[in-house]
């Protein structure tokens, strides 16, 4: 299976393998600003009945799309999951771990160690889809890693529970991106198939988590239900959250899981630029400026070095092809 998903993602185009990435990128970008005016704007209470309200959304989306024959995806029953297993488990850690470790850690120090989900990826390519990296591409990601550390370096709190957290935050995220690669493989599941299932199987447990954490009844008792504006801003990060979800999946579809993770660690980088100019609880410092700088000069050679070296190798087989047929017309 392994050798077909590598073989189907060579095939891809890299204009499909680009548009995918620059996708993904803009989606993370907007849902960023939409979840930061729902989440700090109106101070709505409850990120994980936040992302229940996603998760709803990206069904219902999903299942009116195959009513009416647009996409299709194979109707639930055992083997589903069997075949989607263990992607959803690592949904829900991904998103009970996130939360914690973002209220434990500063934003320097959960930024740097963030960055280990990039390493962490591509150890499990390695030894999951057996994956190798060329050598170019290990430097820029350790170029990444380094920055993250230069930036974070003049705020190094130690905190037991907010490392725990975070790098347990790091491992389910790096899990989740590799698996959801190895399902896009899976025969018969599909990209809709991913999608649905995985926010299916996931929305109880999260809401579980939701009432367990009494998030739950802060977000049924919140005040600003009545306000249309809130609600406009809700519905929007319901939706946006839907986008973002399948452009991770159609990125990890056309690209590797650790182009995605890549991609998504450029789009931070370029979001905290944009906050040293615009936002008002970003406080500059020399340090984190170049920790910054050496990490999206880390994320643009990496992306500049796969897609390159991909769109050359394409043209490489079209001329190779050429040559072949030529040779082929001359015998005859």
């Amino acid at each position: 299976m392994h050798d077909r998903v590598s073989q189907e993602t060579s095939e891809h185009s890299v204009k499909c393998k680009l548009l995918s990435a620059v996708f993904y990128a803009g989606s993370s970008f907007l849902i960023t600003v939409v979840n930061k005016t729902v989440l700090t704007t109106y101070r709505f209470p409850s990120v994980l009945f936040l992302g229940v309200g996603q998760m709803i959304t990206t069904l219902v989306i999903l299942y009116a799309a195959k009513m009416t024959k647009t996409i299709h995806f194979p109707d639930f029953n055992r083997n589903v999951i069997l075949k989607i297993f263990p992607l959803p488990l690592l949904n829900v850690g991904s998103h009970i771990t996130g939360l914690a470790s973002t209220k434990k850690l500063s934003l320097p120090m959960f930024t740097v160690l963030r960055k280990f989900t990039i390493v962490m990826t591509m150890i499990l390519e390695i030894f999951i889809l057996r994956k190798r990296f060329p050598k170019h591409l290990v430097c820029s990601v350790v170029v990444i890693i380094l920055g993250a550390i230069v930036a974070a370096s003049s705020d190094l709190a130690f905190d037991i529970g907010g490392y725990t957290f975070i790098l347990l935050n790091d491992a389910f995220t790096a899990a989740n991106g590799v698996y959801t690669k190895k399902s896009l493989g899976t025969e018969g599941l599909g990209k809709y198939g991913v999608l649905v299932y995985n926010a299916l199987i996931t929305i109880v447990p999260i809401l579980l988590a939701s009432a367990f954490t009494g998030d739950l009844h802060k977000a049924v008792a919140f005040e600003d239900w009545v306000k249309v504006t809130f609600i406009f801003c809700f519905l929007v990060s319901c939706f946006m959250g839907f986008v973002l979800t399948y452009s991770i999946v159609l990125c990890s579809y056309y690209n590797s899981a650790l182009t995605t993770t890549v991609v998504g660690a450029v789009k931070n980088v370029a979001v905290a630029y944009i906050g040293i100019f615009v936002s008002g609880d970003y406080y500059f410092s020399w340090t984190n400026f170049l920790g910054l700088s050496i990490c999206m000069s880390g994320g643009l050679t990496y992306s500049f070095l796969t897609f390159n070296t991909k769109s050359s190798e394409t043209n490489a087989e079209v001329q190779d092809k050429i040559h072949i047929e030529d040779g082929s017309k001359g015998r005859y």
